[in-house]
């Protein structure tokens, strides 16, 4: 069979439950649900740090945060690790990079292995971006989820027929401040959009570092978001609650009109594969950054490690080889991303890719068993404090079942951290009994040996990752954006643990 093509479509900020095809209470997807029913919806794939940069980076290197440098959204791509974009552009594949970067605008950090790139400075603009290439920057007229469309699809109409290419499609919807093209702005009108089931959830179990970020859509969602003040009758905190739901229908129609253009767009490349003969042997995949909270504990943006915010949607069809309508449930991480298009395309990542700590799970998708497979998530969120949000630092474990997060309180030099430093803090969750994590049960003792257990297990992948974790204010750490301690132990193969496993 030929080298297969791959289109690698990422959103920014889509929930998964803001996906028809993940049973969405709020929208209908139909074009990405196209994907979902002609290939596979994968319903265990978690970020290993929810915040742009650091996703994107650890997509595109396979490797963790602390591995290629980009902690937060303060640091830039440096290219310590290569890309698996550098291996298929150095084994004969045409590569392309259209979108939201947002991984550095100059110098080293520009997108490097493309044959063709434009991309948008930062988060970029809705309405007539600025975009950036090689030869500059530029004022393109349109939408830009439209805009990134037409570039992908002239790209590929660009190409020799028999040349196999793979590219990037980045958009920058849904990401906030959320400004719909003009002919969806009737959609989700009426103010009847559900709100979550969570959605007063006191958090009142909950750490007192969680309890303290500006996440809240009644007090922290302000007026450049919802392009408006809010009425007098709303203010105060006796109307919290009202101001609460008027906010929450503002906030999520434009958000899922914002959805809706990427919807339709994805449905105009699908349709462009099609007409094209390109489908059947193009691996196509869908995907968001992170994940987003919308309205779920009452809050808006992601950082932390609760589901809504974690779980990455992943949709992925490729005819040729992955059987239509199946479903995956197995842990996979966004460091595993990079292994699995290398292996696609008939690379063996382990030598191409040699500091990469993720694994291939191409033999998952194809309806196979593997039976080492990883039994749990590590997550490590680094900017600390951050001066949006406040979101604390911490790293967990998320298993089947359980779900343990350690809240240690401080920023260790990472850029865009806080250097204020706040005593440690556990939650944990039942997944089982409580899949809304509404109860922290860290402290209860009926939970004993299950929190031992998970501590052991969250120092286990610790170990595998080469990730230090926190040993107090009065102890060195190597910060992530000046150490090569550990990317230099995995080159030299000196890690004890293999990464990949």
């Amino acid at each position: 069979m030929a080298s297969p093509n791959i289109i690698f479509i990422m959103s920014d900020d889509h929930a998964a439950h803001a996906i028809s095809a993940y049973g969405s209470r709020v929208n209908a997807t139909p074009n990405l649900d196209r994907i979902a029913e002609e290939g596979v919806r994968m319903d265990a794939v978690y970020c290993t740090n929810s915040i742009c940069s650091p996703s994107r980076a650890s997509i595109l290197t396979g490797t963790y945060s602390h591995i290629n440098g980009v902690s937060s959204i303060w640091t830039e791509m440096d290219y310590r690790v290569p890309t698996f974009v550098d291996v298929l552009h150095d084994s004969g594949y045409k590569t392309g990079m259209f979108g939201k970067w947002h991984l550095g605008e100059q110098g080293a950090s520009l997108p490097r292995g493309f044959d063709a790139w434009k991309i948008f400075p930062g988060q970029g603009d809705y309405i007539n971006p600025e975009m950036i290439d090689a030869s500059g920057s530029a004022t393109m007229p349109g939408y830009a989820t439209d805009i990134v469309t037409d570039m992908s699809i002239d790209w590929i109409d660009s190409l020799d027929a028999d040349q196999p290419f793979a590219m990037m499609v980045h958009h920058k919807a849904p990401h906030r401040p959320w400004v719909p093209d003009e002919k969806h702005k009737h959609l989700y009108a009426d103010g009847t959009i559900p709100e979550p089931e969570t959605f007063f959830d006191d958090s009142a179990t909950r750490s007192k570092a969680v309890q303290a970020v500006h996440m809240t859509i009644a007090d922290d969602m302000g007026a450049d978001d919802l392009k408006t003040e809010v009425p007098e009758h709303l203010r105060g905190p006796e109307n919290r609650k009202a101001r609460m739901s008027w906010k929450y229908q503002i906030y999520m129609r434009d958000y899922l009109q914002c959805v809706q253009s990427i919807d339709d767009n994805v449905g105009r490349l699908l349709d462009h594969l099609e007409d094209r003969g390109l489908a059947e042997n193009t691996l196509i995949v869908y995907t968001s950054d992170q994940g987003f909270f919308l309205g779920d504990h009452g809050w808006f943006d992601k950082r932390l490690m609760f589901d809504q915010s974690l779980q990455m949607p992943m949709l992925i069809k490729w005819p040729a080889q992955i059987p239509a309508t199946s479903r995956c449930d197995a842990i996979i991480t966004n460091v595993d991303f990079a292994a699995t298009f290398l292996e696609a395309c008939g690379i063996d990542a382990d030598s191409a890719l040699p500091t990469s700590q993720g694994r291939s799970f191409l033999p998952l998708l194809r309806g196979e068993h593997i039976d080492d497979w990883a039994d749990a998530a590590y997550y490590r969120y680094w900017e600390h404090d951050d001066p949006i949000h406040a979101a604390p630092a911490h790293y967990g474990i998320r298993t089947v079942d359980y779900k343990l997060i350690c809240y240690y309180g401080a920023g260790l030099g990472v850029p865009g951290a806080s250097s204020q430093v706040y005593d440690s803090e556990w939650e944990m969750y039942d997944l089982k009994s409580d899949p809304s994590e509404l109860r922290n049960v860290a402290d209860d003792p009926a939970y004993g040996d299950i929190r031992v257990e998970l501590e052991q297990k969250l120092a286990d992948y610790q170990r595998r990752y080469s990730d230090e974790p926190y040993a107090g204010p009065d102890t060195p750490h190597p910060h992530v954006g000046a150490s090569q301690r550990a990317a230099t132990r995995i080159r030299r193969g000196l890690c004890g643990a293999d990464p990949r496993q």
